[in-house]
């Protein structure tokens, strides 16, 4: 796990253009590329094609368009009818129908009423073809009216969908009694984003602890919780936790990361629980991208090494 000021190294990288120029050219483009091991694809059809693998393996998933922070409404309202594509598509397919997604790309940052219309209208259509959608938590910057709007669809009585937390702010003590309150499905994660220790907990073993405290807390009073984690210490209190209190594997699920840890995601499942893997895929796949790489710096020698031999391939070609 990466300290604060690493976390800024990458959220930096991911800003700079030149870099982000030459990723997105040539970082999805050879089917063995080191980025399609965290991207499923750059269209639906490839992600599809990467969820019907993991279900036969006997996964749950849920599938996320990448493509957070527009800025303008124009392109809040072209994501939306994204979405309306994606989910056809999925219904098509027979895959499993379950979607997560970011209200900053549907417009949160440029104006929230258009949010919250955009955010209807996908629930509109996704309620009654059978999808559940989950409302991915970006910075801290974002937390607070993320979930007022999630309140605020839950009060026009949506049900079929729930919210994320990070148990290194602060203020998820506070927040989860908040979304139970309201009888929502909360998927819990450590964090992913650079936050000031202002508002979050800068060391893993803080980070640890209140995910460990957060977990008991869901498990006991959520409804069908999603523990979000790679850290197999994490999966045991939650497996003792929920022994303890007699909840069956099937009251809860594990969720985990597309292309990460596949070895645990089978133990998992050999072992009776639900495990449920989040598959990114899109153009607009960088920022994910990036964040990913923060948590395993070692592998960024390998994604430019790859990048900058694509690109003198291709140069080779063009001589020939």
């Amino acid at each position: 796990m990466l300290d604060s000021a690493s976390k800024g190294l990458f959220h930096l990288l991911a800003l700079i253009k030149p870099f982000k120029t030459l990723a997105s050219r040539y970082g999805m483009r050879r089917p063995s590329s080191f980025a399609r091991r965290f991207i499923a694809g750059e269209t639906t059809r490839e992600a599809i094609e990467a969820a019907r693998a993991v279900e036969q393996r006997g996964l749950l998933i849920t599938m996320d368009h990448l493509g957070e922070s527009v800025g303008s409404l124009a392109r809040a309202d072209a994501a939306t009818r994204e979405y309306f594509d994606v989910m056809q598509q999925v219904v098509e397919s027979g895959i499993g129908r379950n979607i997560s997604l970011k209200l900053t790309q549907l417009g949160l940052t440029v104006d929230r009423a258009t949010c919250v219309d955009n955010m209807r209208r996908v629930l509109e259509r996704a309620e009654p073809a059978g999808f559940f959608i989950r409302i991915d938590m970006e910075g801290s910057a974002h937390t607070e009216v993320t979930l007022e709007t999630f309140e605020t669809l839950w009060g026009l009585g949506y049900r079929q969908m729930g919210v994320v937390l990070q148990a290194a702010l602060y203020r998820t003590e506070e927040d989860l009694p908040r979304v139970l309150r309201l009888g929502a499905r909360v998927r819990l994660v450590k964090g992913a984003y650079k936050e000031p220790r202002t508002v979050a907990h800068q060391s893993k073993a803080d980070i640890d602890d209140a995910y460990a405290r957060l977990t008991k807390i869901l498990l006991a009073s959520g409804e069908y919780p999603a523990i979000a984690t790679h850290d197999p210490a994490m999966h045991a209190l939650a497996i003792e936790w929920a022994a303890e209190r007699g909840l069956g594997p099937d009251k809860f699920e594990f969720q985990l990361l597309y292309g990460v840890r596949r070895d645990l995601q089978a133990s998992l499942v050999d072992r009776g629980y639900r495990v449920r893997v989040y598959i990114p895929f899109g153009r607009e796949w960088f920022p994910y991208f990036m964040r990913r790489l923060g948590e395993r710096p070692a592998n960024v020698t390998s994604v430019v090494t790859s990048m900058i031999d694509e690109r003198r391939a291709q140069a080779r070609r063009a001589i020939k």
